[in-house]
């Protein structure tokens, strides 16, 4: 990736081997990654997330299959956002009784310990689950960014952690984890709309979501937080609150 303004960073992309698509069964997938040697500037992470690209610690990546294009890249366009009654239901059912704490990036034992039980509930069996705590800040965590852990918390209990990059233009969510058992508060919910609400008291645009994936069930919910944005034919389309929703053809 180059760019011809004097002063910009230039990285280097490369392509992923096939391997088993994590979204879709029976399907292959490959990656674009950028040079894991490069030591990214903020200013070209912002750049990255705008074309589609993704981070999972210091690999920032965007799917680039051959047969098939259903993995969108999503982000909220703060300003514009407007809750659904649902959400503003959930919002209002945590005043008074929840609250948000922000932390430094740092392996917690108590956010830790939950990740590990939401893995166990969410992902029973799966490879992150059997990880050590230095594998989980590498996953949650990179070298060259910015990124923050939001505490929910009931009291002292710890309900859920949103994992967030910031940079000047945006909030990228990273990554969310919470306590199986808080289901009543809807804490997935409550991560988003934090993150858009902390994105509009820093002057920030966006909250990037990653990837909204058609046919993926555990990514429908991202399509559930309008006005939302879609990166399709390499530019960003607004989708307000009624307008259907072309599919992409899978090949």
């Amino acid at each position: 990736m180059t760019n011809d303004a004097p002063g910009e960073q230039q990285v280097r992309l490369y392509r992923t081997p096939l391997h088993p698509c994590p979204y879709l069964p029976d399907r292959q997938a490959s990656n674009l990654v950028v040079d894991p040697a490069a030591r990214l500037r903020p200013g070209l992470y912002q750049r990255l997330l705008e074309l589609g690209f993704r981070r999972s610690g210091e690999h920032v990546y965007r799917p680039d299959c051959p047969a098939c294009r259903r993995c969108i890249a999503t982000r909220i366009p703060t300003r514009d956002f407007r809750p659904r009654r649902s959400q503003r239901r959930a919002w209002k059912a945590a005043i008074g009784r929840l609250s948000w704490i922000e932390r430094p990036a740092s392996i917690d034992p108590e956010h830790y310990a939950l990740y590990g039980r939401y893995l166990s509930s969410r992902h029973p069996g799966g490879e992150m689950a059997k990880g050590a705590p230095e594998d989980y800040l590498g996953f949650l965590t990179s070298s060259w960014g910015e990124t923050r852990f939001f505490e929910l918390r009931e009291d002292k209990r710890l309900v859920a952690v949103a994992v967030s990059d910031l940079t000047d233009a945006c909030v990228s969510s990273v990554y969310t984890f919470f306590d199986p058992g808080a289901q009543v508060f809807s804490p997935g919910v409550l991560c988003i709309l934090w993150q858009v609400r902390e994105a509009l008291a820093r002057g920030k645009d966006w909250v990037y979501l990653g990837f909204w994936v058609p046919g993926c069930r555990k990514m429908e919910y991202k399509l559930e937080f309008r006005p939302v944005e879609i990166l399709s034919e390499q530019r960003w389309r607004h989708l307000d609150r009624r307008e259907p929703i072309d599919l992409p053809e899978l090949r």
